[in-house]
């Protein structure tokens, strides 16, 4: 059922349509853009279910999926290599179980989140996933060995599924300011804000983040099996980073805190502020992340890059032109009808 409720417009009291529904004739009616990103959200997760079923993830040995998870041991403390190997260990035993277990509870994820019924669930149990695959799947994002580099995809690119979930989950509401305040309130959402970028600016200079060798070594050991074209874009990125790794991590730490201050400022200049933020993650995308592998094979996901660009995006101001746009089309639209013809 459509609801109706009163709207002032001048001096006269009319109906205003507050859920979804469509006029004939070419009025236009406000897209619920929080759903649209959950949307973008459920395909990355479908994406990555997809990898799951590649078909050395089924396979045991160095060379399956067990082997991958094993590798993510070396560096650590003592405990914590004991916990990741013993994880590799259970895969390795029975990867054909494990594996569709994975892959399955991603598809539930993903087609969970698209219908409106199942979407909290679907997200609850993202957060809970995300989490247990940042810990276990990819080493806690190699902090713990001082290589969280957000060039390689540090602090791992997992967390932001949970942050994302977190920041669109259904609620109602305008979109206003942006509509990551949506689900979580302004002053929240820009707090959450603020610690990630300000998080990435100190990854981006401690550890292994500025040191040109392991830079460039990041590249190189994403460049096996790529196509041609990617490959000599890497050989430029790797050349890049081991003459200029240090200032190359300074320079994005120092981007990364001007991204943080961005949603403290006017609407006009934080959007200038995002449009920079996601040409310098969409580029380490290319030029550092190679896609997340996926060109090569043996990816398990995309990498940090394409869902730091949808974290930006939901914080993307919402200007009062398209507010004011949307609710004077509905009020005309309304005003043009008898209020009887508009209930079902």
């Amino acid at each position: 059922m459509t609801a109706i409720t009163d709207v002032e417009a001048g001096d006269r009291s009319v109906p205003r349509v507050v859920s979804r529904m469509a006029f004939p004739g070419s009025y236009p009616v406000e897209r619920d853009l929080q759903r649209t990103f959950r949307l973008i959200l459920a395909t990355v997760w479908l994406l990555d279910a997809v990898l799951q079923l590649q078909p050395f993830m089924f396979t045991s040995g160095s060379n399956g999926f067990s082997g991958m998870l094993k590798a993510t041991a070396a560096g650590n403390p003592g405990w914590f290599h004991h916990v990741l190997t013993w994880n590799a260990s259970i895969v390795d035993r029975q990867p054909i179980l494990t594996d569709a277990i994975f892959a399955g509870i991603q598809f539930l994820i993903a087609f969970g989140i698209i219908y409106r019924r199942s979407c909290k669930p679907a997200l609850a149990l993202s957060i809970v996933w995300a989490i247990g695959v940042w810990w276990f799947g990819e080493s806690a994002g190699e902090i713990f060995q001082g290589r969280a580099t957000p060039f390689g995809g540090g602090p791992g690119g997992v967390l932001f599924y949970a942050l994302l979930a977190v920041l669109l989950w259904p609620s109602n509401g305008a979109d206003e300011p942006f509509v990551a305040a949506r689900a979580v309130g302004v002053g929240a959402a820009k707090a959450i804000w603020t610690v990630v970028w300000v998080l990435l600016a100190v990854l981006s200079v401690v550890g292994s983040g500025r040191s040109p060798q392991t830079l460039h070594d990041l590249v190189a050991n994403m460049n096996v099996g790529q196509p041609g074209w990617l490959a000599r874009i890497d050989r430029a990125s790797e050349s890049i980073f081991l003459h200029h790794g240090s200032a190359m991590g300074v320079g994005l730490a120092v981007v990364c805190v001007v991204v943080a201050l961005g949603v403290f400022l006017r609407p006009q200049i934080t959007q200038v502020i995002l449009v920079v933020a996601m040409a310098v993650f969409g580029l380490i995308w290319v030029a550092a992340q190679n896609f997340g592998g996926i060109l090569a094979g043996g990816a398990t996901d995309p990498n940090s890059g394409p869902l730091v660009i949808l974290f930006v995006l939901i914080y993307w101001p919402m200007t009062n032109t398209r507010t004011v746009t949307n609710r004077v089309a509905l009020e005309r639209a309304v005003l043009e009808r008898k209020p009887e013809s508009l209930w079902p």
